[in-house]
């Protein structure tokens, strides 16, 4: 393992998300307000379209899909740190359809809220800083 730093629980907030808002844009706008340069969170609730991606290993480049219908977060969660000194969220995002069928990827912008509730938590200890590996083409926490 490359970091292994100790974090002790800091501020925590439970928020009712903006309806049609971006989900990317409002957490990484929210953790920029209240100064989180480190920490994790969940999302619970609904959207009207969303766009997720992939990342191709092979080509080292992000695909991104497109559902353009209603849809139920069954599953969001991450984490907060900084990149290039912008605060980023970097969320995975499990999303089920009225069928029942379940489509996911990372969270990308364009994915509207259309109810939304989270709980963000702070970690306090050492900022994490993201910075391009060579190794996976990702940016990835600095070492």
């Amino acid at each position: 393992m490359y970091l292994q730093h100790e974090y002790l629980p800091g501020r925590k907030w439970v928020a009712r998300l903006p309806f049609e808002a971006d989900l990317l844009q409002t957490l990484e706008a929210f953790a920029a307000e209240q100064g989180i340069k480190v920490g994790q969170g969940v999302v619970i609730g609904a959207v009207k379209k969303a766009v997720v991606g992939f990342y191709d290993q092979h080509n080292r480049e992000y695909s991104s899909l497109e559902f353009d219908e209603p849809l139920e977060i069954l599953h969001c969660t991450g984490n907060l740190s900084m990149r290039d000194g912008v605060h980023k969220a970097h969320m995975h995002l499990t999303l089920g359809n009225s069928y029942g069928l379940t489509v996911g990827g990372h969270l990308l912008p364009g994915t509207i809220i259309f109810a939304g509730e989270a709980v963000l938590e702070e970690l306090a200890g050492p900022e994490l800083v993201r910075g391009y590996d060579g190794e996976t083409g990702l940016p990835l926490w600095e070492k």
